[in-house]
């Protein structure tokens, strides 16, 4: 079966890597893909926008099947208008993405279902929300309601960083802004828990622990993402089955409700505290670098998973993991996530570095005469699985400074709180 990518991140690339390991996949197309998916699919240049012009293509390459990687065409209706061309299509439909597209919508539905979320404020103009604020406890969070690459939430220990917060939002930093939210601070700590879904049942599809903040110790600036591990250590049976029946199925019913279906990735950002789960967002996607972490822990072909999604017969799948634990680091560009040099050689990268259980996946990467160039901010995802996560880490470390990529820089430190702690 010929299949198509959207996308261009480490996440893309480890799902085609995973996906091409499937005997049932012929061909990968890769929309647009990166050096790294370059060696393993076809990449293609097109507009993700314009869906016609993605249609088009994939009838004239037959396209039996879209795996859609990032969050922004979800949004947008991508799945829909596929469908309706009867293309099938792995992804959640316009009205339930917004789950992760209005950090709004997913409040109302939590205050409707009783999901255990942060008590929370919607704010209409710039004028009300600093009302607001001046009668209100600090720390808090301000949140854009809409897509914001991961760098549209505040938090925010005084009113004047709130304020500072509230104008960036209103004043169009993270685009047309016509309501803002406004949240307690949740003490805790954070986990990504994952489901997979085909509409009519769910599995789960394991945990993680991401590291947003560019510095050590998770201080700086919000980023992508700058690591993650695999599993989450905060998970346990009992912890599972609250974030199940007080999070996750109240969700699936509200869109059950709406007379919607969801077919995908559903990933809960939760913030746990004493053994309980609170929901602090939903992303529509597989998560990144969640993804290249969680991928290579999966025992099973994962075309047949995805398939099967498309074709309501989920429950049939029985998803089996490695017993091992794995992490990723996110190689850099020096700047990133503010400005950074772009087109910028990596030399001495070895593309068949991925093994039985070390990879390297692409995100800002591009070839251009035989080189590997560096475009964008996070560039090379380094994953590693063993039976511990020092292991894993020590084994990443030595292998970015194998590389010795003068213009880029990583944290040393992901997974210290269950390392070094």
């Amino acid at each position: 079966m010929k299949i198509a990518i959207i996308g261009s991140g480490g996440r893309e690339h480890a799902l085609a890597y995973q996906l091409n390991k499937s005997d049932k996949v012929t061909k990968i197309y890769c929309i647009p893909g990166n050096a790294g998916t370059e060696k393993i699919s076809k990449n293609i240049q097109l507009d993700l926008e314009n869906f016609n012009e993605l249609y088009n293509f994939f009838e004239k390459e037959n396209i039996e099947l879209v795996v859609v990687g990032p969050e922004k065409p979800l949004v947008e209706g991508i799945v829909d208008y596929l469908e309706a061309k009867k293309i099938k299509v792995f992804g959640p439909k316009k009205k339930v993405a917004q789950l992760e597209g209005s950090k709004i919508f997913t409040k109302k539905i939590c205050k409707e279902f009783k999901i255990p979320t942060a008590n929370f404020k919607i704010c209409n103009n710039e004028k009300e929300t600093l009302k607001y604020l001046l009668s209100s406890n600090f720390p808090l969070v301000v949140k854009a309601d809409g897509l914001a690459a991961g760098k549209g939430v505040f938090i925010c220990k005084t009113f004047d960083e709130s304020k500072n917060a509230v104008k960036e939002i209103f004043n169009g930093k993270f685009g047309k802004a016509n309501e803002v939210l406004i949240e307690e601070f949740l003490d805790g700590d954070e986990m990504s828990f994952f489901i997979i879904s085909d509409g009519k049942s769910y599995k789960t599809f394991n945990t993680a622990q991401d590291h947003k903040r560019v510095g050590e110790g998770d201080t700086g600036k919000n980023t992508g993402g700058m690591g993650a591990y695999s599993p989450s250590s905060l998970i346990n049976k009992d912890l599972e089955y609250k974030i199940l029946k007080k999070i996750i199925e109240p969700t699936l019913h509200a869109i059950d409700k709406m007379g919607e279906e969801y077919v995908g990735f559903l990933y809960a950002g939760l913030m746990i505290k004493n053994n309980e789960p609170f929901l602090i967002e939903y992303n529509v996607r597989m998560g990144d670098p969640e993804c290249q972490t969680i991928l290579p822990l999966v025992k099973n072909d994962l075309f047949e998973i995805i398939y099967s999604c498309c074709n309501s017969s989920l429950k049939k799948q029985e998803i089996n993991w490695k017993n091992q634990k794995s992490m990723c680091i996110v190689l850099c560009s020096k700047g990133y996530p503010d400005k950074y040099e772009k087109n910028v050689e990596i030399s001495n990268l070895d593309i068949n570095q991925n093994l039985k259980d070390k990879f390297i996946f692409h995100a800002g990467t591009k070839s251009y005469n035989n080189k590997i160039m560096a475009i964008g901010g996070r560039v090379l995802n380094f994953v590693k699985l063993s039976e511990s996560y020092l292991i894993c880490r020590e084994e990443i470390i030595n292998e970015i400074n194998k590389l010795n990529w003068k213009k880029g820089f990583f944290r040393s430190d992901i997974g210290y709180k269950v390392i070094d702690e």
